[in-house]
């Protein structure tokens, strides 16, 4: 796994138990992968010039502790220790806040496209991993946690799979 450090980060509230995984999907520009465009947006250096799109979204200051890449490799922006700005306004089973208790995965990809098989083994194993450490319940979509107003990861997400391969 590699790490790239975010600066969009902070202290989860005291005491917090974090028992929550809200799954993203992400794709800078949109419909295109393998680029470096979204470690520049956790990062805070996204270049408003390289591509239309890039101009509606440099000012944002957002995060996740981890992200899926298409062929199931990790990089790792916020420890999950601490707090990922990931979920924006939220809630899960009647707790506002979802960022003080979860830890953010994006999948790159689209909710147009299907995801790469190497991403449902990463991810699941990742979450294994998430789960021998914090007593995490709980795997919802970001659309699940803000709904009307994000649509994340989409239709085309594989929850079955997923939920199949955790159960292994």
């Amino acid at each position: 796994m590699r790490i790239v450090d975010s600066p969009n980060q902070d202290e989860r509230p005291p005491g917090t138990e974090i028992s929550l995984v809200v799954l993203h999907s992400i794709s800078l520009p949109p419909g295109e992968y393998a680029g470096d465009a979204i470690e520049r947006l956790f990062t805070n250096c996204l270049d408003p010039q390289a591509h239309p799109y890039f101009r509606e979204i440099c000012g944002l200051q957002v995060s996740a502790h981890f992200l899926v890449r298409r062929d199931g490799s990790l990089v790792q922006f916020v420890p999950p220790e601490r707090r990922a700005w990931h979920a924006g306004a939220s809630s899960w089973r009647g707790r506002s806040r979802c960022n003080d208790f979860s830890i953010g995965i994006e999948l790159e990809g689209s909710e147009d496209d299907a995801f790469e098989s190497a991403q449902y083994a990463a991810l699941a194993a990742l979450v294994k991993k998430l789960q021998r450490t914090f007593p995490i319940r709980d795997v919802a979509a970001h659309s699940d946690v803000a709904p009307g107003r994000k649509t994340d990861p989409g239709a085309r997400f594989d929850w079955r799979r997923l939920l199949a391969a955790l159960a292994h």
